[in-house]
């Protein structure tokens, strides 16, 4: 019979282990249960802290990248505004050089024109001046063998259309 008192239930260890249970189970609650809770409390509060920084910081990026676009596209109005005002630039300088070569071109022209126009007029004279001294040494040769009047006027005459030409 024996065997029967050691398989048998007893209610007072049954009380006191539950009353251990219990006492043990408050205890791990007082000390370690509620640490345990404040130090989860402060990670989530770190790492909530942590999210809101970087919203704060993508917020200020997108703010920044917003006003870096602005201030790219006003450079680059400023910068096609100074590229046009330089062509429009060198345009007229180029307009305003073209035409004074266009005059110093013409004036040139006008000069050599004058140049060539004296010249042909002293080349014209001094070839009525031979001519001259040609006829008058022709007439002086002509003097001296006889020649009658009608041969005379001939050749004065012959002498003047080929002057006039």
């Amino acid at each position: 019979m024996q065997s029967l008192e050691i398989i048998s239930i007893n209610i007072w260890h049954i009380v006191i282990a539950l009353c251990n249970l219990l006492i043990l189970f408050l205890m791990l609650k007082k000390f370690l249960y509620q640490p345990v809770k404040n130090v989860l409390k402060s990670r989530q509060a770190a790492i909530d802290s942590r999210y809101h920084e970087a919203d704060e910081a993508k917020s200020d990026a997108l703010r920044s990248k917003a006003e870096w676009e602005e201030r790219m596209a006003a450079a680059d109005e400023e910068a096609a505004g100074i590229v046009s005002s330089a062509v429009e630039s060198a345009n007229r300088q180029s307009n305003a050089i073209l035409s004074d070569t266009r005059e110093k071109a013409d004036r040139m022209m006008d000069r050599a024109r004058a140049e060539a126009d004296a010249e042909r007029r002293k080349a014209e004279d001094d070839i009525r001046d031979r001519v001259a001294d040609v006829s008058a040494a022709i007439a002086g040769k002509l003097l001296e063998r006889e020649i009658s009047a009608a041969d005379h006027s001939d050749l004065i005459d012959s002498f003047i259309s080929e002057i006039g030409e």
